[in-house]
């Protein structure tokens, strides 16, 4: 496998990371999430881990559990994002978020954006934006609003992993093919992905919602 060298995507990467050099009126705290955020996007999209997607859909599973939970979440606290939260309540921007990370993985959608770049740069971008709101707007909302949507997004996460684990047969037509170099059934490369979404992908959902509880109960006694 072999790193991403689209001039593209290094050249939008660089330019990022020098405005917000150039730019300033960032304080500590933003500069260290944008930096973080600049280290998982090279990860995701210039290291070898984006070329072994399209081989795997568990590796293209992981990716997306990624780019929701942990890129967007250091992009949420931005301006932009605190803003555009605004235009939605919370359970709204939760049920759209979820809405379009199941419609990426609907087989045939799934299938045409993995044919097509400007369709998987849709899928890329509409996946990021959607979870860096949403993020925005959990971090707005009062704690039990927060961890509701938060139980709410692991459940349907979960309810998506348990549909890849238990199908019975492979959905993706894009990776019947390309999965037996890595000794994987196009099955089990599916069942797989399941597993990495239910598992990792949920915890975090959990361990941010265990985290926000954990903090209003000790805050409840100043109050």
């Amino acid at each position: 496998m072999r790193f991403n060298s689209d001039p593209v995507l290094i050249l939008a990467l660089a330019a990022g990371l020098g405005w917000v050099l150039l730019r300033g009126g960032f304080d500590a705290g933003g500069r260290r999430r944008l930096f973080g955020a600049a280290a998982i996007f090279a990860f995701l999209y210039i290291s070898p881990f984006c070329a072994l997607g399209s081989s795997l859909f568990a590796v293209r599973a992981a990716h997306h559990v990624v780019l929701v939970a942990a890129l967007a979440p250091l992009l949420a606290g931005f301006a932009p994002f605190e803003r555009a939260a605004r235009s939605l309540s919370l359970p709204q921007l939760t049920a759209l978020h979820m809405l379009i990370f199941w419609a990426w993985h609907a087989p045939a959608l799934y299938s045409a954006a993995l044919s097509n770049d400007a369709l998987f740069w849709a899928m890329q971008a509409s996946l990021l934006l959607s979870a860096a709101v949403w993020w925005a707007r959990v971090r707005q909302a009062e704690p039990g609003a927060a961890v509701i949507a938060l139980l709410a997004t692991m459940v349907l996460m979960g309810l998506l992993a348990a549909l890849l684990i238990f199908a019975g047969r492979a959905f993706y037509e894009p990776h019947w093919l390309t999965t037996q170099a890595w000794a994987l059934s196009p099955l089990e490369d599916q069942q797989l992905a399941g597993i990495l979404m239910w598992v990792p992908g949920s915890a975090i959902y959990l361990l941010v919602a265990l985290a926000v509880l954990y903090r209003s109960l000790r805050l409840e006694p100043a109050r």
